[in-house]
């Protein structure tokens, strides 16, 4: 199976460099996200061209695994939430401050 940047590499070859450069920045986007790389190039058919959104061509298996990773991200970021408000507590602690 191609990597995710081969394939927008080649299916980028007719379009404009903003619109590779859209997609290859929603690739980007998906990686941050923790997506790996054979989940994204499921989902890359799933994209429109012109701008990167949602496509209607996406499978049910695919919908449900989507929904998945997004749970787990939006667990992540509850954690990461959390993480930061320990943090201001200290450093409120730490420079005398009081936290509301």
């Amino acid at each position: 199976m191609p990597s995710p940047a081969a394939t927008v590499r080649a299916g980028s070859a007719g379009r404009s460099g903003s619109a590779a450069s859209r997609a290859a920045q929603r690739i980007q986007e998906l990686f941050v996200a923790g997506l790996h790389s054979e989940k994204i190039a499921q989902l890359l058919p799933c994209m429109r061209d012109a701008d990167g959104g949602p496509s209607e061509i996406a499978t049910p298996r695919l919908v449900t695994e989507l929904a998945t990773e997004r749970d787990r991200i939006n667990r992540m970021i509850i954690d990461l939430v959390r993480s930061r408000d320990v943090l201001d507590e200290v450093i409120d602690t730490a420079s005398g401050q009081t936290t509301t």
